[in-house]
């Protein structure tokens, strides 16, 4: 019998690589990603309840609670399946807003994940995954729960196994608009397609295809991002997730990117954590 309460994982993702083939005529970009989920992330507690009222039961950073993914979230799955019954969600914010590392979305998949269960709807992955991406273009990834190259505007999903180092991920204290780059007049979006069916990683990396077509703008308009990049160069060859302010840098050993992680400057937030290939939640729901 499935339980009134589920406490799930939000995980977050990095992009290994961010390539702008062009803008869309409905303004979206087409994209070629390259997703790697992490063992952190939200914690997401989801109450269900009889009575018809989806509640966020925290402040969350200032976020209105009608702005909130996982809110929204909650609204679309009810909506869309006539459920008549109501929520209470917890959100245990420890990822950084903004950072491009997916923390909104991740939350607002989790709710989609965890409350297809608990209120019995019965959707199916593919169905769960469309909804998502109404929320926003990196919700589907989170949905499937595994690492993955992704096309379109990142709805195009397609698995892959990687592997799985350990990465030091540091936000320095911005928050940025991945609107205000990607309409920015000097962004790079004519990158040329990779033939993603056959991508050979280590081809590629030789290949500096593991660039984000993002990053020279973030770093012209955030001073603190460039310099957060600068500093990782002594250690690591960094890079920027998503339209940042998250940078990182992978290691094959924990114990090496913990000593780094020591020496982070006080006044940006870190973390060490390791790549997956399947996301936890799933491991989570399947006991």
């Amino acid at each position: 019998m499935m339980p009134d309460t589920l406490i799930l994982s939000a995980p977050a993702k990095l992009n290994l690589f961010l390539h702008i083939l062009g803008r869309r005529n409905d303004g979206y970009h087409e994209l070629q990603t390259l997703f790697q989920l992490l063992d952190i992330g939200d914690v997401i507690t989801l109450r269900a309840s009889d009575k018809p009222y989806i509640l966020l039961a925290n402040d969350v950073l200032n976020i209105a609670p009608e702005d909130n993914l996982a809110v929204r979230a909650a609204h679309l799955l009810r909506d869309t399946t006539r459920s008549k019954r109501g929520c209470h969600i917890q959100i245990d914010k420890k990822l950084p807003i903004g950072a491009g590392l997916g923390g909104g979305s991740s939350d607002a998949a989790t709710t989609l994940v965890g409350l297809n269960a608990l209120w019995n709807c019965n959707l199916c992955t593919a169905e769960l995954a469309a909804l998502g991406a109404r929320l926003g273009a990196d919700v589907p990834v989170f949905v499937y729960g595994y690492s993955a190259l992704a096309e379109g505007i990142g709805e195009r999903l397609r698995p892959i196994t990687l592997p799985t180092p350990w990465y030091l991920v540091v936000t320095p204290p911005v928050q940025i608009s991945t609107a205000e780059i990607f309409s920015h007049p000097e962004l790079t979006r004519n990158s040329p397609p990779l033939k993603m069916c056959a991508l050979d990683v280590e081809l590629f990396k030789s290949a500096d295809a593991f660039r984000n077509d993002c990053q020279s703008i973030v770093e012209q308009l955030y001073n603190e991002v460039s310099e957060a990049l600068e500093w990782l160069k002594s250690y690591a060859k960094p890079h920027m997730t998503g339209t940042g302010a998250s940078v990182y840098c992978s290691f094959e050993s924990q114990s090496v990117a913990e000593r780094i992680l020591g020496q982070v400057p006080s006044e940006w937030q870190a973390f060490v954590s390791r790549g997956v290939n399947r996301s936890p939640l799933f491991q989570q729901l399947s006991k």
